[in-house]
């Protein structure tokens, strides 16, 4: 377009100018255009977040800015976290790379947030597996124990969290079990206990209920018991939900136990 036709379209509201020479469509997303208003581009977390990717709290913008970039803008907020980029090579105008935007969320986040952005990025394949190792090579060592961590299968980040917090009791488990005439559950422990991680956007509604319910009884005639944590706590209280299921796993298991034991002597 040459500079005449873009000032009319700025003036007739179909481009909306947001620095010098930098224009964009007035539908385009808000966090982009404040990005290259300040005179960055849009990256990790908030990037991320735009692909479909989990990351558990994103409370800033996060901006990635050239080293030695110039005529750069205060931001408008705050709690803006600018992440300067000393590398070369052709750069797009509003958005880092993936590879970027996953180093850069790594960094940010602490190791249990970080290992469910991971997750998710392997799940919907935004990476593979051997991209993200090339991203931990430029990382600290320090980060390197979280690749080992890394589970495609998890499809959500409070199943993530759920894993750690089994991992770290101690338990047998199984991830994305296929159970006849119940489906598939997040988890199953010790052969006997199903652990579904309960999230408002996948269990909102009546209809929904009355499907898990479903599933549940129908669980329960395999020989199944089913806890529902909710994601929120599963993410926000771990802790809590850890001591939850260490006691139900302790309780139930002995009563179920001692229950085969009696109907062996029975028969």
């Amino acid at each position: 377009m040459s500079g005449r036709q873009i000032a009319t379209a700025v003036r007739n509201g179909i481009l909306c100018r947001i620095r010098r020479d930098r224009y964009a469509d007035p539908s385009t997303n808000d966090d982009v255009i404040e990005a290259v208003r300040i005179g960055g581009r849009l990256s990790c977390l908030s990037l991320l977040r735009t692909f479909g990717v989990f990351v558990h709290h994103c409370d800033r913008l996060h901006v990635q800015v050239a080293q030695g970039a110039s005529r750069l803008r205060m931001p408008l907020s705050s709690r803006t976290r600018v992440h300067w980029y000393t590398g070369g090579g052709e750069r797009s105008l509003h958005a880092a790379s993936v590879f970027d935007a996953v180093r850069e969320g790594i960094r940010c986040q602490h190791p249990r947030a970080a290992l469910a952005t991971l997750d998710s990025v392997l799940h919907h394949g935004v990476m593979t597996r051997r991209q993200l190792e090339e991203v931990f090579a430029e990382l600290p060592s320090r980060y390197r124990s979280l690749l080992a961590l890394v589970d495609p299968s998890a499809e959500s980040g409070p199943e993530t969290y759920m894993r750690l917090i089994l991992r770290s009791l101690g338990v047998r488990f199984e991830t994305q079990m296929l159970l006849a005439g119940v489906g598939r559950v997040d988890f199953v422990v010790e052969g006997w206990l199903i652990i579904e991680c309960d999230s408002k956007e996948f269990h909102e509604g009546w209809d929904k209920q009355v499907e898990d319910r479903r599933r549940d009884m129908a669980a329960a005639e395999l020989g199944y018991v089913t806890l529902r944590p909710l994601a929120s706590e599963i993410m926000d209280a771990p802790d809590q939900v850890r001591r939850s299921l260490a006691t139900a796993i302790s309780v139930l298991g002995t009563n179920l136990a001692a229950a085969s034991r009696s109907q062996l002597l029975t028969d």
